[in-house]
């Protein structure tokens, strides 16, 4: 009976230690990437129902589904050392090594990208550019006629007043 107590109680220890870095996951996640409030709140929510489901299965799993305090204790132990003792660690690492790995996929998203973006650009010079200036020019003399036109109708109303 104490063997079975001790041994739910160090299964739950390491609840308290898994529960502990899935939150930092979501620590290192929220650090390397910058995210808005609403995607916070669902993260939020993804990690307590997570952790639920985790305790659930636990309990069910080794404990016959009989809930003791002890669990509980049990896995505020196992929190609080992992928030202790490997926590700064963890994220430390992990945010310095997703850091690397984007910058090394953004340059390799550089090198892939960067002749589309020449051959675009040249797309634009040969074929886009000279029917700018051309709508642009055609669009001034637009504009100088309905001016005209505008001019003439109000001389024309005048005239047909007197």
């Amino acid at each position: 009976m104490i063997t079975n107590q001790g041994y739910i109680f160090l299964i739950f220890i390491l609840n308290g230690i898994l529960i502990g870095l899935l939150f930092d996951v979501f620590r290192i996640l929220r650090k390397t990437f910058p995210t808005k409030d609403f995607i916070t709140y669902i993260e939020d929510i993804l990690f307590w129902i997570i952790t639920g489901i985790l305790v659930l299965y636990s309990v069910f799993r080794f404990n016959n589904g009989e809930i003791r305090l002890y669990m509980f204790v049990a896995i505020l132990i196992g929190v609080i050392s992992y928030m202790l003792l490997l926590s700064s660690h963890i994220i430390k690492i992990n945010v310095h090594i997703i850091n690397f790995i984007k910058t090394v996929v953004g340059k390799i998203l550089n090198i892939i990208i960067k002749p589309f973006k020449s051959f675009f650009g040249f797309l634009s010079k040969v074929f886009i550019k000279p029917f700018k200036k051309l709508f642009f020019k055609m669009r001034l003399l637009f504009a100088n006629i309905s001016k005209k036109l505008y001019n003439t109708s109000k001389k024309n109303q005048k005239t047909a007043k007197n």
